[in-house]
Order: C-alpha cells, then structure tokens, then sequence
C-alpha cells in the first residue's frame, strides 16, 4: 500500500466513524478532492476530472465573481434579516427581475428542502387543504414533511407507504411513458391529474398544491411533453389548489432555448417558484418566490424567520451569480450548446444499441440505457459500467431515474465544446470496452 493509499484509507476510515452510516460516497473508488476550476475538479494528485454531477456549481466551480463577493462580505458584516441592510431588498429586487410580472415576494432559506417545505406551508395556508399532487420518481427534499411528497424517497429504500394526502401521476415521459405516442400527449398525461383531482373531490377534500420540477430529474431527467403544465394549471386551480414549480435543479438559466427557468418552456406562470442548488454556485442559498396574495395569507401572525436566510453574505453571493450569468452570456452559451451536446449523443446512440433514449433540455440531458432496445427493458448495470469507466478516463457522471439506468448529465453551464467532445469521446470508449 503506497502512503497515498493509506491517507486514503484513513479519511475513509474517519468518515465512518464519526458521520452517520446513511452518508455515501461515489464510485467504487471514491474520488478525492481538493480544488474546482470552471467544469473541472481537480483529485489529491491535481488530476483534472470533468465534472457533469455538480449542477450547484452552475456558473463554474470558483467562478470569481461570487468567490470576492462572499470575500469582501464576510470580512465586513454576515448577520440576520432582522437587522435593515441594503444586500437583501436590492437582491430580492433583482432575482424578481428574472421571473414574470406577480412574482416578487421573496423568502430566503438555505436548502431546496427548506424552500418546498417552505412552499407547502404557504399552500396550505392559502388554501386550507394538505392534499398534494406530485409526478411518481420525483424528489423534493429530505425534510420529514417533503419526504412524504417525495415518491423517489418514499417508494426506495427505508421508505414507507404512500401517505393519504399524497398523489403521485405518472411520469410524462415521451421514451417509455403509456401515452408517448398520442397525438396530444401533454393532454394526456394531464388527465391524470384530473383524474387525482376528482379522486380528493370524491372524498370531499380539495388540492392543497400542485408540485412539479420544471424539468423533471429523479425521475429519470424527462422534459415535459408540450402543453402539460397548461393543462394541468387548469385543473388545479378550477379547483382552488397552488401550483408550485420546483426550479431548484432546472433554474438558472440551465433549461436553454434562452430561458432562465425550466417553467418557461411550458409557457405557464406558476404561483410559487422555488429555487436551490445553481443559486449560490455552491454556498448554500436557495429561495421561495410568490404571489402578494399568497404571502398575505401566510402572514398569519406566526412570523418567519430564518438565522442563515437572507444574510448580506447571502446575498451579495447570490447577486454575484445572476450577475455572472449575464457577464459570461450564459443563456445563449447553453442555447446553442446543449443541443450540441444532445446531437453528439444521440450520433453516439446510432452505434451502440444499448443507449435506448437522450433527452432533455439545454443542458439538463438524460441517457437511458437498456438491455434491449426492443423492449426497453431498463440497464442499470450498464449505466454503472458507464459511470466507473468514465471515472477512470477522467469524466464524473452518475445515475438516476426510477431504474437508475439514466446517466444525468449537467455539468457547469460554461462546459466547452471540446470538453463535450471529450466526453462523447469518453463514453463511447467505455461503451465499446464493455463486456458482453
């Protein structure tokens, strides 16, 4: 054993011991890291791995601008909302830029899952209901609350059975869905959430809410069929319910065609957006965005505040990150290259039979991988296969989906075209190199 082997072996050993046994690691090697750069993460022996995991980094690892803004704040003043200062009502101001005219009151927390726990709360408050509609596959957070919103988690393992107030939809997925060849299968797929409508109806209850990713990723990284989300905002608020969009994966201007939210490309204005993850570019922020009359009934007396949310540091991060996105043109980077990295992929498809779909959007792209093209019948060994041997070439990916057989691709929205070239490259090597 090498001493390098041996430190390894010991982090590993202290993980162990002194984090609690539900903590993981990726890859069978697990990869030891010291330094990001852009859409690289560099290992112990300065190593340069492309990064196509860690979507928080979505302006690049270390990206300079929020790099100095947390910097300079943090050596001046980091304190709560209950203080006036001029970083919180300034960002608040700009990120309600980015979203349609209505949606501008702000609550800032420090997780995707403090944000939709936060959102369930203001849904019930406005409508009095607990009744929850959410897509099968998807994941909200590991809050006790949004865990049992949460099918992925709740239907996995250590999970339990469906709650009552919780209705899970099929997944609109257009490879391997019931409805993929309907001539309207938006429409389609949204009846089944009328259908779920009319099942709380029946037992004199109605919708609290209306919870759905803008791009769908657990799941297995679907993008929406056209008209959905239309359709099924008819159907839940003909009913009084709240139609929340979870942006916390495809917010931030990763769901291309020049949008900065995964919503958009739906055409639809939800009532509560809630965001994460891409937000801070790595420092946790994240952020419940909603309608005046929402908030008014939300405002109940009980009042809200949260120690880390909101702070100046915060919040010049925040800043710091739309303003990277307009400053490195970020919308039209990932309007032209994520179709680029889709077509490459699916030039990849031509030749191994074994990739059964690629889909997505900008660059929020899934690879579903199957034993039989025919059949479609799911392959997560060979998803696995794909993600160790691009590991060992240098190139991080990893899986999801409800057969975690879709390699999820979504790497830092400044990704070049020569490193997506690399990693078809990549991962048409290890398709080829795979055993019979």
């Amino acid at each position: 054993m090498t001493e390098r082997d041996g430190e390894i072996k010991g982090a590993l050993a202290a993980r162990q011991k002194y984090l609690g046994p539900s903590f993981s690691t990726h890859y069978a090697n697990p990869l030891v890291v010291r330094r990001g750069k852009g859409t690289v993460l560099f290992d112990d022996r300065d190593q340069g791995f492309i990064d196509l995991v860690n979507n928080p980094a979505s302006v690049g690892h270390c990206h300079p601008m929020p790099v100095r803004a947390a910097a300079s704040q943090i050596a001046k003043l980091n304190t709560n909302t209950r203080y006036v200062y001029p970083e919180l009502a300034s960002y608040a101001q700009q990120l309600a830029a980015t979203l349609p005219e209505g949606l501008h009151v702000c609550y800032f927390v420090n997780s995707g899952s403090e944000a939709n726990d936060l959102a369930l709360r203001m849904a019930e408050a406005y409508t009095k209901q607990k009744d929850v509609i959410v897509v099968d596959g998807a994941y909200h957070g590991h809050t006790g609350t949004i865990v049992r919103i949460s099918p992925y988690k709740y239907e996995g393992k250590g999970g339990f059975a469906r709650p009552d107030t919780t209705h899970a939809v099929p997944i609109p997925c257009m490879y391997r869905g019931k409805h993929r060849n309907d001539s309207e299968p938006g429409a389609a797929y949204a009846k089944h959430v009328k259908d779920a409508v009319d099942k709380i109806k029946s037992e004199g209850r109605a919708p609290a809410a209306w919870f759905c990713e803008g791009l769908l990723s657990t799941a297995g990284y679907v993008p929406l069929p056209p008209d959905y989300l239309k359709e099924v905002y008819q159907y839940i608020r003909a009913e009084g319910g709240v139609c929340v969009s979870d942006e916390v994966q495809s917010g931030f201007a990763r769901a291309g065609s020049g949008k900065m939210w995964g919503f958009e490309l739906q055409d639809v204005i939800p009532d509560i957006v809630t965001m994460g993850k891409p937000m801070g570019n790595g420092f946790p922020l994240a952020a419940v965005v909603t309608r005046v009359e929402i908030a008014q009934a939300f405002a109940n007396g009980m009042e809200y505040f949260n120690t880390f949310g909101g702070g100046p540091v915060a919040m010049r991060v925040g800043s710091a990150v739309l303003d990277a996105i307009k400053h490195d043109r970020l919308l039209a980077h990932v309007e032209h290259t994520g179709p680029y990295f889709m077509d490459r992929l699916r030039c990849l498809q031509e030749k191994h039979r074994v990739i059964g779909d690629v889909r997505g959007a900008g660059l929020f792209i899934g690879v579903e991988l199957v034993r039989d093209s025919e059949t479609q019948e799911p392959g997560p060994e060979i998803a696995d296969w794909i993600v160790e041997a691009s590991r060992a070439r240098g190139v991080l990916l990893g899986t999801d989906g409800k057969f975690h057989n879709v390699l999820k691709v979504k790497p830092p929205l400044c990704i070049s075209r020569e490193q997506i070239d690399l990693v078809v490259a990549v991962i048409d090597e290890g398709l080829s190199m795979m055993p019979a």
